[in-house]
């Protein structure tokens, strides 16, 4: 498949590129001949063993690497990176401690705050001295129920500079949606607020905060933070505010010395078709697999301002967070990014001087469907890099960012996920940028592309599966001390080998194209579709706003069934399904032609702005969706439940 090319780094980027050096690096220290970033990534593989450990060095990791870099390298699961390795994580987040600006808060209500790198460190010394006198010590998990803020940074840093385990969710969690999570990994201290905005609200949370601490047993303090000035805010003999809770005489962090897997984050699963899962990821993995991303990915330097559209509920927060360890300065946000208008995240942008934008794909979406041109109205001169993930970017989002926000910028479509905290397939500054595809795989990482009987395939859609070990693969899940669960869900499906579950191809000059997760892959007549080419079809129509699709059993195959939410105003009628129909059939292919479309007022999603194919095919054949607190707009299941149009006779 042929793909048009889109930018193209100048002779001047490439040369001056983290990616540039680092292999300028390998070439005089281990007598290669590497040309260009193909020729890296096939020595990142071939000479595994070293390349992890030149990131260590590369980037200067604080700590002792020890004298072996892997043990049983080749098992899945089962290899042991660093075994003799020590360090701690928040200290390298924490070696830049001058008067540069390390941390940005702005908030949907106009609400600026801002912190520099040593009052970063003096904030985080008080909040850990605050974790030890309530008893905190290595290994003990505090958790956080947070908007994306300066206090939740600073919380989590001193949470693992005492070696505990962080966890974080986002106010907007529901009772058991929290409850699901941190219920299972038993913390010792809760960190909340009083109420949070968005889209214009200040949303009290008292009783859904007692609510979920009357449930977790083992929480022996809540701090609260005062973050929208509510009156009525929580109380109880376990409460204390966050001004209380700090120790304003600490100056200094102890910083404790942990192995390089011991546990820093459990971060968790959707969880829409169950319990979530708990996925515990290590101090060291995490670290070199972040300095990996940001240095040479990204491109990230001490200069540049680093901004993602995230909440605490989503992994892009633990990878934005990691920017630090670069001394750049990361923009927080927390609201909604549509409030008070469309365009407020451009003005953040302009006044704050971003330069890597991080967003997800259906932000600019919605952006282009509300006629926003950021390359109009903003001056986004210091802007060279956006970075998008959580779902598909289309070719058309490809379109609209080099038409209508800049033309001279590395557009990275990047994925991963909560399973690995990063990315296998991400940007690379001195490559060029193709339309619909991610730049390259990870350095480092055996990606391939499997067909049903795990053999590599190229230019065919198949699944997206990791060859070799990684230090970031996750330490395991937490309470599964056989690790079968943890087994099961990455490696039972192809032998020594990671599946991750995502519907792909690899393309020529080695770029990635998603087509969606593999278990929301379409079957009709046993030819597998991805959502997103159907998705990407529908969404060129202006009268659709959004879309997702399913199949639905019906004799012995499967129909695709197409919900569509429109523009206010207007109703699907023969003409529009005629015209999604022509759309779909003349860009793809009939086989892509749903059996069925019908309008609905909302699409279910997760509360990280995931749609969620699996719980709406779930609902239209009667089933049961068994956490509809995983979602943040449960109530949308219900315009999919017991549809007469998709009754079988």
């Amino acid at each position: 498949m042929t793909t048009e090319q889109l930018w193209q780094p100048s002779a001047d980027t490439i040369a001056d590129a983290n990616m540039t050096h680092f292999l300028q690096q390998v070439n005089a220290d281990h007598q290669q001949t590497l040309a260009n970033y193909h020729d890296l990534y096939q020595w990142s593989l071939d000479d595994n063993e070293t390349f992890w450990s030149m990131i260590w060095d590369y980037f200067q990791v604080i700590g002792d690497k020890g004298a072996t870099v892997v043990k049983n390298k080749d098992k899945l699961p089962g290899a042991k990176w660093f075994p003799q390795a020590s360090l701690n994580f928040a200290e390298n987040m924490l070696r830049h401690r001058d008067d540069k600006v390390a941390l940005v808060f702005r908030g949907e209500n106009g609400a600026r705050q801002q912190l520099t790198y040593s009052e970063l460190y003096q904030q985080v010394a008080q909040f850990a001295e605050g974790l030890k006198q309530q008893g905190v010590s290595k290994g003990d998990r505090v958790a956080a129920m947070m908007p994306n803020c300066i206090e939740t940074i600073v919380a989590m840093l001193a949470t693992t500079s005492l070696g505990a385990i962080w966890s974080s969710c986002s106010p907007d969690f529901g009772v058991q949606g929290v409850l699901d999570r941190f219920g299972q990994i038993e913390p010792k201290v809760l960190l909340t607020v009083d109420g949070y905005f968005y889209n214009g609200k200040n949303l009290n949370i008292k009783d859904k905060v007692a609510d979920i601490v009357s449930q977790l047993d083992t929480v022996e303090c809540v701090v609260v933070v005062n973050f929208s000035d509510q009156s009525d805010t929580l109380a109880g003999d376990t409460v204390v505010g966050y001004d209380a809770f700090i120790d304003n005489d600490a100056r200094n962090i102890e910083f404790v010395t942990t192995d390089f897997n011991h546990p820093l984050y459990i971060m968790f699963s959707s969880g829409t078709t169950g319990v979530p899962k708990c996925i515990v990821h290590g101090a060291g993995g995490t670290l070199l697999q972040h300095l990996k991303e940001h240095g040479l990915h990204t491109d990230l330097r001490a200069e540049d301002t680093l901004f993602y559209f995230t909440t605490c509920g989503w992994m892009m927060w633990n990878w934005l967070v990691s920017g630090l360890a670069h001394g750049a300065t990361l923009v927080l946000f927390d609201g909604s990014p549509f409030a008070p208008e469309p365009e407020f995240l451009w003005d953040v942008a302009e006044q704050e001087g971003i330069t890597v934008f991080g967003t997800s794909a259906k932000y600019l979406a919605a952006l282009e469907k509300a006629g926003v041109k950021p390359r109009e109205s903003h001056q986004l001169d210091k802007l060279r890099a956006i970075l998008t993930t959580g779902s598909v970017l289309p070719p058309e989002s490809f379109d609209y960012v080099y038409r209508d926000i800049k033309t001279d910028l590395c557009l990275s479509s990047i994925s991963g996920g909560t399973d690995i905290v990063s990315c296998f397939a991400l940007g690379c500054p001195i490559l060029p940028v193709y339309r619909g595809e991610l730049q390259c795989r990870g350095l480092g990482l055996a990606v391939a592309i499997y067909n049903e009987n795990g053999e590599a395939i190229r230019g065919k859609k198949g699944e997206l599966v990791c060859e070799n070990s990684f230090p970031c693969m996750p330490v395991g899940f937490w309470n599964d001390d056989d690790g079968q669960r943890y087994f099961n869900a990455y490696f039972a499906r192809f032998k020594n080998t990671w599946a991750h579950g995502d519907f792909a191809e690899l393309t020529d000059h080695d770029g990635v194209i998603i087509y969606g997760r593999s278990d929301a892959v379409l079957n009709p007549g046993g030819v597998r579709i991805g959502t997103a080419e159907i998705y990407r079809q529908v969404e060129k129509i202006d009268a659709v706003l959004e879309s997702i699709a399913v199949g639905q059993q019906i004799d012995d195959d499967e129909r695709v069934v197409l919900f569509v939410k429109l523009r206010d105003g207007i109703t699907l009628d023969d003409d529009l399904r005629q015209q999604i129909k022509k759309t779909i059939r003349a860009n793809a292919t009939p086989r892509h032609v749903p059996a069925i479309i019908l309008q609905v007022r909302d699409i279910p999603r997760t509360i990280s702005g995931k749609i969620v194919e699996l719980a709406v095919r779930q609902v239209i054949h009667g089933e049961t969706v068994n956490n509809t607190d995983a979602l943040a707009n449960p109530e949308a299941l219900n315009e999919f439940r017991d549809r007469p149009e998709l009754q079988q006779e």
